[in-house]
């Protein structure tokens, strides 16, 4: 049973025992030559690592960029697996890839973000991996859709793959932002409410684009639950022929692994359940008062809407709102509260108070 095929279970642990494993995959973005390949791989061989990872096939934006060495870089791979005994894993493309990567012993393929936009080409794929005893993961699609994620997963789950595992890399959106890829934590949190035995795999190198960001994305990966981290290395990454600002040293690496707390994703102490179960009883009976107070706001926004309409004065008051981003930004220093967060809760508030006043 492989690592991957393991972690598909929910995980626990006995009080006393030790933190459990994730899937760990790490290696350069691009396989480049065959000296930095074996040289990466050196540095990661004693470092638990679940899979060695290198870009072969590179999908690029623009076709004067490097898009890898292609199929003389998968011999490189084979040494790796040979001189160090780690696992291998690509990204296929097309049912060529897929053919070309088995018959080099690759030990785990997965389907990347441009890839999985395209129903066609995933179910080429899918056909290709009909029955394969290799696993699979998917990552997002390049565009924030839950439906287009969870589409190309069940095309590879219904190929009859051993295991299948999704990637989760950020999204293409719209606008400047602290990353190269939005987050937007809640379509994985939804994709895992679909697909509850899924292993979750989060990229943090993607979703950051900045060496920087890595470990606080991987940690709160890790705080969600996710089964493990998919992250890119490099002996020199400032000099790498391509995503050189993402990646870290092997050493790096391994000291940003022993600073994360690989968290279990089940509680099985009897004394911790009933704590808990007390508190999530407390909080449930918050949830209700707060929808209750909700709803009195808007009962009383459908009463200033009937005032405003009557007078045909507009329902978005500028002056007003400034008046409520003030409060809140009090409120949350004195609570004690994520004032960006409760900024963004109350303007969606407002906003929905708007739209029933206009109603």
């Amino acid at each position: 049973m492989t690592r991957l095929e393991q972690l598909a279970q929910p995980q626990t642990i006995a009080p006393g025992e030790e933190e459990p494993s994730p899937i760990l995959i790490a290696g350069p973005c691009s396989a480049e030559t065959e000296a930095q390949v074996l040289e990466t791989a050196r540095q990661l061989s004693a470092s638990g690592i679940s899979y060695f990872r290198a870009g072969i096939w590179k999908p690029r934006t623009s076709p004067d960029s490097f898009e890898g060495v292609g199929e003389k870089g998968l011999p490189w791979l084979q040494q790796v697996k040979t001189q160090f005994g780690l696992n291998i894993a690509i990204e296929v493309a097309n049912a060529r890839h897929v053919e070309k990567a088995l018959a080099h012993g690759v030990d785990l393929l997965w389907i990347g973000a441009r890839t999985s936009v395209n129903p066609f080409t995933v179910q080429e794929i899918a056909d290709a991996l009909k029955g394969v005893p290799v696993p699979v993961m998917v990552k997002n699609p390049i565009n924030p859709d839950l439906k287009l994620w969870k589409g190309a997963l069940e095309r590879i789950l219904r190929a009859d793959v051993q295991s299948v595992a999704a990637c989760h890399r950020g999204f293409d959106v719209y606008g400047k932002s602290l990353y190269r890829n939005a987050p937007l934590w809640e379509i994985p949190i939804d994709l895992k409410r679909a697909f509850p035995e899924l292993p979750i795999v989060c990229d943090p190198s993607h979703i950051g684009g900045r060496r920087d960001l890595i470990e606080d994305i991987s940690r709160k990966a890790l705080n969600l639950g996710y089964e493990g981290l998919m992250i890119e290395t490099h002996p020199d990454p400032d000099n790498a022929w391509s995503d050189s600002a993402q990646q870290l040293v092997p050493s790096e690496l391994l000291a940003m692994l022993n600073r994360l707390k690989f968290r279990k994703h089940q509680l099985d102490d009897k004394a911790l359940l009933a704590k808990t179960g007390f508190l999530r009883d407390e909080i449930d009976d918050l949830d209700g008062r707060i929808q209750e107070l909700i709803a009195q706001r808007m009962d009383l926004a459908r009463e200033i809407g009937d005032l405003k309409r009557a007078n045909n004065v507009a329902f978005y008051q500028h002056n007003r709102w400034n008046e409520i981003i003030e409060r809140v930004k009090e409120n949350s220093d004195r609570l004690h509260l994520n004032e960006e967060f409760m900024l963004k809760l109350f303007s969606l508030i407002h906003l929905e108070s708007i739209d029933i006043q206009g109603e």
